[in-house]
């Protein structure tokens, strides 16, 4: 069998090696300033779909629309607080990926502490009553059973 079809494979797969490691283009942007605003902006707001990551991370169809929607209100002239304010008039806080500090997300904030220290207290309770109750003593009985079953004497050494 010659060699040459081997080689072909090969070399095919050598030069279209590159490709499965492309990424994503960026869009090229008319105006840099511009697209670093539009940037900075959706690293503060979080993709509805993802829910995990930033607008500015994901490539889900909706944060892609988000972004545009970001760079079309700042083209208008709007600024970050109007478009932040916008989403979350739309969207409410969990667009924020740091949402506020208020009263509808006060056990979002305090959560964590409050079940480490529910945590800390069931863990300090369990110990204590382990600690009061008494240590089980055996009767006389108990040992000698205890002492035949073993095989030992009643001085504790083995028969």
């Amino acid at each position: 069998m010659s060699s040459w079809p081997k080689r072909t494979i090969f070399m095919l797969a050598l030069a279209l090696a590159p490709a499965a490691f492309a990424g994503e283009a960026k869009p090229v942007a008319a105006d840099p300033a511009l697209e670093e605003r539009v940037t900075a902006l959706a690293t503060e707001l979080r993709c509805l779909v993802c829910q995990n990551q930033t607008l500015a991370d994901s490539n889900a169809p909706l944060a892609v629309d988000l972004r545009n929607q970001i760079r079309e209100k700042m083209q208008q002239g709007a600024s970050e607080r109007d478009i932040v304010d916008y989403m979350v008039a739309r969207y409410g806080d969990f667009v924020l990926y740091r949402p506020p500090f208020k009263a509808t997300t006060v056990l979002l904030w305090a959560g964590p502490i409050l079940l480490m220290i529910a945590g800390l207290a069931t863990l300090y309770f369990r110990l204590a009553r382990r600690r009061a109750e008494p240590k089980a003593e055996l009767s006389d009985e108990e040992r000698a059973r205890a002492a035949a079953l073993l095989g030992r004497n009643g001085d504790g050494e083995r028969r």
